[in-house]
């Protein structure tokens, strides 16, 4: 049994590692931001961090497979939107690397 344990603990502190890597870039962050806000297009994003629309769409990527982001067609267009759980067990996981008192 301490092998699993020990085993899901790595596949978590993974998990934890991965998702903090893509926050370590600031075009994300502010993609995050401006996301926070509500949902926004490429176009908006673009707009918001005068980025091009390449540039934009490769954090998006990343940001996507990361599964910080979801992406929803509407029209001709894709709207973004953070995906909260995935944010929210990020920041929890942040919590439990803080000192207990």
């Amino acid at each position: 049994m301490a092998k699993k344990t020990s085993a899901a603990k790595k596949a978590e502190l993974s998990e934890w590692a991965r998702g903090f890597s893509l926050l370590s870039d600031p075009t994300r962050l502010g993609i995050l931001r401006i996301l926070a806000g509500g949902p926004k297009n490429v176009t908006a994003l673009c707009n918001a961090l005068r980025l091009k629309q390449p540039t934009i769409s490769h954090h998006l990527g990343l940001l996507r497979m990361g599964r910080l982001v979801v992406g929803t067609r509407k029209g001709k267009s894709v709207v973004y939107v953070t995906d909260k759980a995935c944010v929210k067990a990020l920041v929890a996981g942040l919590g439990k690397l803080m000192p207990r008192r």
